[in-house]
């Protein structure tokens, strides 16, 4: 198999990836602002910290308000990581391989590529109307997935695809549950446990994941547990343990693996090593960023076995920023 058209195939995945979680991360952080009660810290900007792109969005914005960061997530392509960019990127990695994908794959990439670009205006500037783009951008993405899940052969090809999306979902999810960890609650104890309680439900709910926490975990929304089954859980598909089992799995049918194989080994010993005492806050963050940095750690190891170029300065832009 060519190095070039895996290295599409693993970016496609993770572009489209990508632009749902964005758009997860966007309505989840929505959601919090308007749950958090009187006295009560968090703002937009944390959000742009918690995706690791404050440094990019200082270089060509100089208010950090809700108009200006929506426009820089959902709508600029000056940033890699929008969801406009995300899927042009997609799109034009899958094009460039159509023979390779069902051909209904393409029409849809191409189809949500035209929705995005006819409504990401309104999106970025109208809040009552976000809602419903970014939850487009969902349902597209589950259907692209599943359909190259049950309509594309379990090949080489499709291993990247998987090992692309997966590395970014882990990723991502590791993101989603870091927005709570940067609210800092006003000291009201009888008022504390319902609001965290809320915050976290949301953070269910941005990873569709309420419904099977009711039903494998508890009724109830506890912080730790919910934090133990998002990062911890083998059968939900998007936890971070779950997601690095598909990756394991991916590279053991890709030669030459052990160098990956070895970082990815790496991120499953950070996971085990998590200890709930005295799990604070700013613990967690520098937890999840340290996650965070080993699931870098995999995609450099894949990119170098794999992807590897003499002169990795001419990759497109989009994909030197994004990795």
């Amino acid at each position: 198999m060519l190095s070039r058209v895996a290295e599409n195939l693993y970016w496609m995945a993770r572009y489209l990836e990508r632009a749902e979680n964005t758009a997860r991360l966007i309505n989840t952080t929505t959601q919090v602002l308007l749950d958090l009660p009187k006295g009560a810290s968090f703002g937009w900007d944390i959000l742009l910290k918690v995706v690791g792109l404050d440094k990019l969005f200082d270089e060509h914005y100089t208010e950090a308000n809700e108009a200006n960061i929506m426009r820089f997530l959902i709508q600029d392509e000056r940033n890699p990581s929008s969801l406009v960019s995300c899927v042009r990127c997609a799109r034009e990695n899958s094009r460039t391989f159509r023979e390779i994908l069902p051909k209904e794959f393409w029409e849809r990439v191409n189809g949500l590529y035209l929705y995005m670009r006819e409504h990401a205006p309104a999106a970025a500037h109208n809040r009552a109307q976000r809602y419903e783009v970014l939850n487009q951008v969902v349902d597209r993405g589950q259907s692209l997935a599943g359909m190259l899940v049950g309509c594309m052969s379990h090949d080489l090809a499709y291993q990247f695809i998987e090992l692309g999306r997966n590395l970014e979902r882990a990723d991502m999810t590791s993101r989603i549950v870091d927005i709570n960890s940067a609210v800092l609650l006003p000291r009201d104890g009888g008022a504390l446990e319902p609001i965290q309680e809320r915050l976290w439900m949301s953070v269910l709910k941005a990873l569709s994941a309420y419904q099977m926490y009711r039903r494998h975990v508890d009724v109830h929304v506890r912080g730790t547990a919910v934090l133990s089954y998002l990062l911890l859980d083998p059968h939900f598909p998007r936890t971070v343990r779950h997601c690095l089992a598909k990756i394991d799995e991916c590279l053991s049918t890709l030669p030459d693996h052990a160098q990956a194989m070895r970082a990815a080994r790496r991120s499953w010993r950070r996971l085990a090593g998590l200890r709930w005492e005295g799990l604070t806050p700013a613990v967690l963050h520098e937890y999840l960023d340290q996650c965070q940095k080993d699931f870098g750690d995999i995609h450099a190891a894949v990119s170098a076995q794999y992807f590897y170029r003499e002169q990795p300065e001419t990759l497109p832009p989009t994909q030197q920023q994004a990795a």
